[in-house]
C-alpha cells in the first residue's frame, strides 16, 4: 500500500505526513463496506471538506482575475468550473481512478472512469491535503490543477456572449433576427477550418473563422459586433 501512495504522491507533487489520510480519500464506500472496515473509514466526510475547499479558492480566484464581472456572472463561471464533469476531466488527468480503493462490485461496473465516483475523489483528496498540509498546500494543488479550466471555461463564456451580444444590439432596432451562414470550408478532415458570415436583413454584417461551425460562427458575431459599435 505505500509504494501505491507513494506513486499518487509523486503524481501530484505532494508528500503527506499523515498517509492514513491520504488512504481515506482514496476508499470508496464500497471497499470499506466489502472489507468490514471502521465507521467513516472512506472518503465521503473528506469530500464534504474538500468541495467546500474548492468552491471557496475557486471563488477566490476569480473573484480577483475578473474585476470586472458581476456577481451573478462569477456565479455561472464557478458553477461551470466546479461541476462534476470538470472535476473528473482533472482526476482523470492525475490517474486517480487508478489509485481507488473499491468494491468489487464497483471495480466490474466500471467505477475506476464513473464521473461521479472519480469527482468525489478528486474533492476528498482536496479535504485530505487540508486536514494534512494547511490551506496553503491545499491552494497550491488545487490552483495548479484549476487555472486552466477557469481560463478555458471563462474564453468559451466569452464566446457564447458575441452571438447573445449581437441579437441583442439589433433587437434595439429590428424584431428581425440575425442569421448566419458557413460560407467555406477549407484543409483536412481532422483539422479543418470554417468561416461564417452572420446577417441581417440582406446585408452581411460580419465574417469569421473557427476550428467548428460554432466557433466560426461566434467570431462573426464579434465582428460584426466591432463594426457596430
Amino acid at each position: 500500500m505505500e509504494k501505491h501512495l507513494a506513486e499518487f504522491e509523486k503524481i501530484i507533487e505532494y508528500s503527506f505526513n499523515d498517509k492514513h489520510i491520504l488512504s481515506l480519500a482514496l476508499t470508496h464506500s464500497s471497499y470499506a463496506n466489502e472489507h468490514k472496515l471502521g465507521k467513516f473509514e472512506y472518503n465521503e466526510r473528506l469530500e464534504f471538506l474538500g468541495d467546500a475547499v474548492l468552491e471557496f479558492l475557486v471563488s477566490r480566484y476569480i473573484f480577483e482575475k475578473y474585476p470586472e464581472l458581476p456577481e451573478g456572472e462569477l456565479t455561472k463561471l464557478r458553477a461551470s468550473v466546479v461541476c462534476e464533469g470538470s472535476l473528473a476531466k482533472k482526476a482523470v488527468d492525475i490517474h486517480l481512478g487508478d489509485f481507488l480503493y473499491l468494491g468489487k462490485g464497483e471495480e466490474l461496473t466500471g467505477g475506476r472512469t464513473r464521473e461521479s465516483i472519480l469527482a468525489d475523489a478528486f474533492e476528498a483528496v482536496i479535504g485530505a491535503v487540508v486536514i494534512d498540509g494547511g490551506i496553503e498546500n491545499a491552494e497550491k494543488y488545487v490552483m495548479g490543477l484549476m487555472t486552466d479550466v477557469i481560463s478555458s471555461v471563462r474564453n468559451s463564456f466569452m464566446l457564447m456572449d458575441y452571438k447573445t451580444r449581437l441579437q441583442e444590439e439589433i433587437q434595439k432596432s429590428s424584431k428581425e433576427p440575425v442569421a448566419y451562414a458557413i460560407v467555406k470550408e477549407s484543409g483536412p478532415d481532422h483539422g479543418k477550418l470554417f468561416e461564417a458570415e452572420v446577417s441581417h436583413s440582406g446585408s452581411v454584417l460580419g465574417s469569421g473563422t473557427g476550428r467548428s461551425k460554432k466557433e466560426a460562427e461566434q467570431a462573426a458575431a464579434k465582428n460584426a459586433l466591432g463594426k457596430i459599435k
